[in-house]
């Protein structure tokens, strides 16, 4: 049994905690942690999943199934009316898995060989909607300054914006969602030989069954939805107990607790110098995030929760955003990568991390 199993241990005490009316803290620390062996079980089976087919479509699998914690948990945060955190969440997702992930990679690939080479076609394309992504997602903030509006403050747990520009966001959602739909049909339809290129793959006799992995994900999105339920109940009170804003929370602590699936799956592709599934994962799963998870919650948030969410992002998201969309762009282009350069990438997430948390 894996060692990140034994975490399973705070399930119950969250449970019992958040029964007990337990500080909000330990609350939150609890659940939080419990959420770890879980996204790390989903992680398992998508790898179960993903070890029948290529590296594209492993990775399509693992980005997949790796971002339905984050879905499960910003739909509870939506439901307490937490717009502004579950903005930040997404926008953690993003950066964290653009430069934490994809560094975090990069470094324990590299360390022990000299270069790493993955398919430079494959990486440029998702990088390329990674960064159109970006950029759609800033749009909206763009239109709210050409009005003489302000943008969303670090310390808001939900803004007010106008009709008009609900509007524009949900149009923004359907083009982005249209546009994923074009993105799978690209990858696994008309290039389904470049992002799936025809390989050994081994001895399979020791993979789960479709029946078993799929089995597994359902359960442990179960679990996941009963942490996540608990975690976004403590953020608010907890939060002020540790002495941190919910934006930082949101874009940190919950970003990288609801993504931890792909994180763990990705540093072991690379350190088995499987840089092509490595790479699919950390940007095709930040592409996912802002194609998919983002524009689903902004139609989702009108139905659920006090008030609809809007694609207008502070500041800060918006200068995080761009920055993992040109860093990440420019570093797969030549389809090699360095323990250097993963280093780098993880100095500008750091950097990132104080910026936000000074905010």
């Amino acid at each position: 049994m894996k060692p990140v199993y034994g975490l399973g241990v705070f399930i119950p005490l969250a449970v019992v905690l958040r029964l007990a009316d337990a500080a909000p803290s330990l609350v939150f620390a609890t659940s939080a942690l419990g959420i770890v062996p879980v996204a790390a079980l989903m992680g398992e089976a998508t790898e179960q999943l993903a070890a029948r087919s290529g590296p594209g479509i492993g990775g399509l699998v693992n980005v997949t199934f790796g971002n339905a914690p984050e879905l499960i948990i910003a739909v509870f945060a939506l439901i307490d009316g937490l717009q502004e955190v579950v903005k930040a969440s997404l926008v953690g997702s993003i950066v964290g898995n653009s430069l934490l992930v994809l560094g975090a990679a990069m470094l324990a690939g590299g360390w022990t060989r000299t270069r790493q080479t993955f398919d430079r076609t494959a990486a440029q394309t998702q990088a390329g909607m990674l960064l159109l992504t970006v950029v759609a997602l800033a749009l909206p903030s763009v239109l709210q300054l050409a009005r003489h509006l302000s943008l969303p403050a670090v310390s808001e747990v939900r803004h007010a914006f106008g009709h008009d520009v609900e509007e524009v966001s949900v149009a923004v959602a359907v083009v982005l969602i249209v546009t994923y739909v074009a993105g799978l049909f690209f990858s696994l339809r008309t290039h389904r030989d470049l992002f799936n290129p025809t390989s050994d793959q081994g001895d399979l006799s020791s993979t789960w069954s479709v029946r078993r992995s799929v089995g597994t994900l359902a359960a442990a999105g179960a679990l996941v939805a009963v942490m996540s339920d608990v975690m976004v109940g403590s953020i608010e009170h907890a939060s002020r107990d540790i002495g941190v804003s919910q934006f930082f929370v949101g874009a940190f602590v919950v970003a990288i607790v609801g993504n931890a699936a792909e994180h763990y799956i990705a540093v072991v592709a690379a350190a088995k110098d499987k840089m092509d599934l490595a790479v699919n994962i950390a940007i095709g799963s930040s592409a996912q995030i802002g194609l998919f998870v983002a524009p689903v919650l902004v139609l989702l948030s009108f139905a659920l929760g006090p008030a609809s969410m809007a694609l207008v992002f502070n500041v800060f998201e918006i200068a995080a955003l761009l920055a993992a969309g040109l860093v990440a762009n420019a570093l797969v282009s030549d389809g090699e990568s360095t323990w250097f350069e993963g280093f780098q990438l993880m100095a500008l997430y750091a950097v990132i991390v104080v910026l936000f948390f000074s905010a």
